[in-house]
């Protein structure tokens, strides 16, 4: 039989003795004796002080009394308890004037706290979410959504709404190639939910009840702020305002989206505005909530409806066709 680790991870820490240990204790208290040779296969006995030697026999070992070797092992463990208590009374009398002085001054609420962990974000969220009474504002930039993701909150915010609380939603024009959003909203109460959708947004945002708002503080979003100052989480509800009254319900039909006489679709006008300012083509995919093979598409037909046969050609070609210019668009020059 092999040894079962012993070794205890506290001073004081309680084990139990090895399957073979019991046995030849049991054996040693009922015989009065056990031999030294029959203790190799159970070292667990020595190390827990169960037998000394036999005085009348060098080649025997005498089981100590349990009683004995209970109070051995206990002594340890009630001291140590003991002064465990006595710091605790000690701490008690020391933060004592401290949590007067509390209970006399109003609790003062944390202006920005950091959340670490997806774990941390997610409880706050809930807590925010079980909190509110009147309004949610969401901003949640991105591509397609898929149905089974965002089905995964569909008890939260069915909860929420079933409270009467209104939920205002806004993600990017590019949600709108996927079934998932769609099905999604058909599972939710209409009247308290609404959903718009725009070319281009900030980053992801929640604010509730225009108290307390949550945005990222890294790329990853593994780490997240909470503010709680009424000046930053004012500021940030007029901005979801800005973008709300820019954004297009998704119930109708996104303008820049649908294509133009010219061929150029709004989409397009979009990216070719972001090359001509110098972003690369991941950066464009990021900023406009798709990916980036659909981005390099996009940018490929652009390329084609202008005659142009290089990146660096492109550019000039969209700096003449005069489709980043307000009003009607012209027809795009070629060189023949």
């Amino acid at each position: 039989m092999s040894k079962i680790d012993t070794r205890p991870t506290h001073p004081h820490s309680l084990v139990e003795l090895c399957d073979e240990g019991v046995r030849l204790y049991a054996h040693a208290l009922t015989a009065g004796r056990i031999a030294r040779s029959e203790v190799e296969s159970a070292p667990c006995l020595i190390e827990f002080a169960l037998l000394h030697p036999d005085p009348d026999d060098p080649n025997s070992l005498r089981p100590v009394p349990p009683t004995a070797a209970l109070s051995q092992r206990l002594h340890p463990i009630e001291r140590e308890i003991q002064d465990r208590r006595r710091l605790t009374v000690e701490l008690t009398d020391t933060f004592e004037p401290f949590m007067v002085l509390s209970a006399q001054t109003p609790a003062t609420t944390h202006a920005i706290t950091i959340l670490e962990g997806f774990q941390s974000i997610n409880t706050a969220l809930d807590a925010a979410t079980a909190q509110s009474t009147e309004e949610v504002l969401c901003i949640q930039p991105g591509g397609v959504r898929d149905y089974d993701a965002l089905s995964q909150s569909l008890t939260r915010v069915q909860g929420l709404l079933d409270r009467g609380v209104r939920m205002r939603t806004l993600y990017q024009h590019t949600v709108r190639y996927g079934p998932g959003i769609f099905a999604y909203l058909e599972q939710i109460d209409p009247n308290h939910a609404e959903v718009r959708t725009l070319e281009e947004l900030t980053d992801r945002m929640l604010i509730f009840d225009r108290t307390m708002a949550v945005i990222p503080a890294r790329r990853d979003r593994q780490v997240a702020l909470e503010l709680r100052h009424p000046g930053l989480v004012e500021y940030l509800a007029s901005v979801f305002e800005q973008f709300w009254q820019r954004a297009t319900p998704l119930t109708e039909e996104a303008a820049p989206y649908s294509p133009a006489p010219d061929g150029i679709t709004g989409v397009q006008r979009s990216i070719a505005k972001l090359l001509v300012e110098g972003h690369v083509d991941e950066a464009i995919a990021r900023r406009l909530g798709m990916n980036v093979r659909t981005c390099r598409a996009h940018i490929a037909k652009l390329a084609a409806t202008l005659g142009s046969g290089s990146r660096a050609q492109l550019g000039y070609l969209i700096a003449r066709s005069g489709i980043l210019e307000p009003g009607p668009r012209r027809e795009p020059q070629r060189d023949y």
